[in-house]
């Protein structure tokens, strides 16, 4: 076990600075209006940092050096930004356990996944697309004897990234690595609830990469946000987050006529067909972990299996045993390496999973387990801290119908329901705005392929069910779920 000293420490590994600027042009740049705003950690609720609050102006600022650096990053050979992607690796994987205790104080997520997930993940990625732009190539076709078509690939010129709260690192990264092996120049707006992690990774690599290719303006969604998706300065948006405002940024690239890439959350069904408790075994234990998985980094996940449907002859006993799974995970220290399970993300994060549990009670939700707020010792008091993992059950499979059962919320709750053995039905599948993912667990496969499933008036296969959960999903949302 290890326990990481809390930044401000003398033995931390991080030390933040009191007040973060934007990083535009390869400098550190106040903001032109002057604002600043707190930044919290979710670990004892404190402020560490202010960060600079960020504008359209702002937005403008780093647009002109995005473009000022984008025609020469562009030209630059992919054997050269392949060597500058792998020295950004080779120094985050110098700097690992620093960047990880970042992101854990300016997240609240448990140590352990930053130091084995989150991090490790982030460094490959960079050397992923180092590799892949290299291998990339062209390609020269002959038409007729006298025509020859050749396709080249050229980067798009400057791109706007909107990264979300739950992966601050590894998100950003999902999208910087890529865009910048291409040759492009990126202008990117992390989320205001954890705006910190992204500025100290800055400050480790910024000088590897030619002044203007990354800019990184922080700010408020509607303040720096939205100029950001808006401005036809940008060839192209990528977003991660919350559904509702994937639909505005998909909007706001389809008025400038540019692509847009969105990553977005989902309700996510979880369906355990009767087989699974053939045996006490191993398979079964792994069916139980997978249940568990709707608590995977506080619930902060998009394809977290949110929602479980299990079949009614195993209800029971199937529900006893994942509860018992779920009551293992070990809450505590975020900074503790034991730790399974951390803070939530922000202070109105915890207050918007505390109402949701209230919503399920009013809607005849049965709480088995966890449900409120823990404290977890001297120091941590004021920490956006949560009870343990809850798992509701809603009897019948209608009652998911409901907005508890129906509606994303990026926590660690698993609202449950069962379905009949003889025949079992989706309707509580269906009545989800939006699948981020689907899975169907069965020990034989049997099950999953020969059952038929009564989906809103037409009844199909379970081979077709997950996708037509994800299609319905799509058309109800009218956007592109993954």
């Amino acid at each position: 076990m290890t326990v990481y000293a809390a930044p401000g420490q003398p033995d931390s590994l991080v030390s933040f600075q009191s007040r973060y600027e934007h990083y535009i042009g390869g400098e550190w740049v106040p903001p032109v209006k002057g604002q600043y705003f707190e930044n919290p950690t979710p670990i004892t609720g404190k402020i560490f940092c202010e960060v600079a609050r960020g504008t359209s102006e702002d937005i403008d600022a780093a647009l002109d050096a995005a473009h000022a650096a984008a025609p020469e990053w562009g030209r630059t050979s992919p054997a050269e930004r392949a060597v500058i992607l792998n020295k950004i690796a080779d120094r985050m994987e110098q700097n690992l356990e620093m960047i990880a205790v970042a992101e854990t104080w300016d997240n609240g997520k448990a140590v352990r996944e930053t130091l084995n997930a989150d991090i490790p993940l982030a460094i490959d990625h960079f050397r992923y697309f180092a590799g892949a732009i290299r291998a990339q190539e062209g390609s020269l076709s002959q038409i007729n004897e006298d025509m020859v078509a050749y396709h080249f690939h050229e980067p798009l010129g400057v791109v706007g990234q909107i990264i979300p709260w739950n992966f601050p690192i590894l998100m950003a990264v999902w999208k910087l690595a890529p865009a910048l092996a291409a040759g492009n120049a990126v202008v990117l707006k992390p989320a205001e609830q954890t705006p910190a992690s992204i500025l100290v990774l800055a400050s480790l690599v910024g000088d590897l990469l030619p002044p203007g290719v990354l800019n990184i303006v922080n700010g408020f969604g509607a303040e720096a946000g939205a100029p950001l998706a808006k401005s036809p300065r940008i060839r192209k948006i990528a977003f991660t987050g919350e559904t509702t405002t994937g639909r505005l940024i998909m909007q706001y690239a389809s008025e400038n006529i540019i692509p847009v890439t969105l990553e977005l959350g989902g309700k996510s069904p979880n369906i355990f067909f009767e087989d699974v408790m053939a045996a006490d075994d191993a398979y079964f234990d792994k069916a139980k972990e997978g249940f568990t998985m709707f608590a995977l980094n506080q619930g902060e996940v998009c394809t977290c299996p949110s929602r479980a449907l299990i079949q009614h002859s195993i209800a029971d006993d199937f529900l006893e045993a994942v509860v018992e799974r779920t009551e293992r995970i070990v809450r505590g220290n975020p900074l503790d390496t034991n730790t399974m399970m951390g803070a939530q993300a922000s202070n109105d994060q915890l207050e918007k999973i505390k109402s949701y549990l209230e919503i399920g009670r009013q809607e005849g939700a049965q709480l088995l387990t966890g449900g409120g707020v823990e404290d977890r010792g001297p120091g941590l008091e004021g920490g956006s801290t949560s009870n343990r993992p809850s798992s509701a059950a809603t009897i019948p499979c209608v009652s998911s119908r409901k907005r508890f059962s129906g509606q994303w919320c990026r926590s660690p709750l698993s609202p449950t329901s069962t379905m009949p053995s003889e025949s079992p039905t989706t309707p509580c599948m269906a009545s989800a705005r939006v699948s981020g993912a689907a899975t169907a667990t069965s020990r034989t496969g049997r099950a999953v392929r020969s059952r038929p499933v009564a989906f809103g008036s037409t009844t199909i296969t379970p081979t077709r069910l997950i996708r037509r959960l994800a299609d319905t999903s799509r058309a109800a949302s009218g956007v592109k779920t993954t």
